[in-house]
């Protein structure tokens, strides 16, 4: 199996981890400061691994600066505040549900910045999807209490998926040449930029340095900012950020599944059925169109 069939799948399972992995890291440390160690973690092994294979860099300042400001959407500004927000009351099952916002933000924004075009099935596709992970999480959400959760968090979990958005297609139309390698080493200086004063200013830098810690540590750096994000820069280079971010819509279902096994988490029927139409609304996405066919003319 070739690399683009297995890369969707392969990014799908392991950043839905990233749930599981945040949930953890609250046990260890302060969210932004547990963040802040995995991207300057993931900046040297990424840099290693630039130095040994001999990877090229950049040529351009235009270059270096473009993947770092990518990085301060796609990684600083987006999953510090999704981090941010969930610490501060923001459950899991809500944030699910404005996740589902990305891909339909990003399928209108590439249409009017990028000029990418969506057919009729993709369109469908991308409101499909979102109904189906309303439908796997909105029952828990439904029984939460409101007036327990802050306003402003939840404000700040919505402009967090703005945030991805507008690195999403960032990346695409600046960041079109180069190893993705370096381009990802540049990616996570740009996150330590913006979260690092933001964990010096919200948080009082808790850190607990146990084997728990290291081990969430550890699958967070190489299981997720090394081998997810590199999935999602491949995919976003080779196609439409529309069908890229689409698969966003299968992380909160499987990640849901993951909770069940990990904590013992209920899976409900809900889950189950919002699941399926989730798959169905990614496969109209992320279809081939069919081939008009040519009319010779004489």
């Amino acid at each position: 199996m070739t690399l683009a069939r297995l890369a969707p799948v392969l990014f799908v399972l392991l950043w839905s981890t990233g749930w599981i992995s945040a949930k953890y890291a609250t046990f260890f440390a302060d969210p932004l400061t547990f963040l802040v160690v995995r991207y300057g973690t993931a900046v040297v092994l990424f840099y290693v691994v630039c130095r040994i294979g001999g990877v090229a860099w950049p040529k351009q300042r235009s270059g270096w600066l473009h993947a770092i400001v990518s990085g301060m959407f796609l990684h600083g500004l987006y999953l510090g505040m999704v981090w941010w927000a969930i610490g501060q009351g923001v459950p899991a099952a809500l944030s699910g549900i404005i996740a589902g916002l990305q891909p339909l933000m990003t399928g209108i924004a590439a249409a009017y910045l990028i000029g990418e075009s969506l057919n009729t099935g993709q369109r469908v596709g991308l409101v499909i999807g979102f109904l189906g992970v309303a439908i796997a999480v909105l029952p828990k959400v439904l029984i939460i209490d409101a007036s327990s959760i802050p306003a402003y968090a939840v404000a700040v979990n919505v402009l967090a998926m703005a945030c991805v958005t507008a690195g999403t297609l960032y990346q695409k139309r600046f960041v079109k040449e180069g190893d993705l390698r370096s381009v990802a080493t540049l990616q996570y200086v740009g996150a330590l930029i913006v979260t690092i004063p933001a964990a010096v200013a919200l948080e009082n830098l808790r850190i607990d340095w146990s084997l728990g810690f290291f081990a969430t540590l550890a699958w967070s750096v190489v299981g997720i900012s090394m081998g997810a994000v590199a999935l999602l820069l491949y995919l976003i280079r080779r196609g439409d950020v529309s069908k890229a971010a689409s698969l966003i819509y299968l992380v909160p279902p499987l990640a849901a599944l993951e909770a069940a096994i990990a904590f013992g988490e209920e899976l409900t029927v809900p889950m189950m059925i919002g699941t399926s139409v989730v798959m169905v609304g990614v496969y109209l996405i992320n279809r081939k169109s069919p081939v008009e066919p040519v009319i010779l003319k004489d």
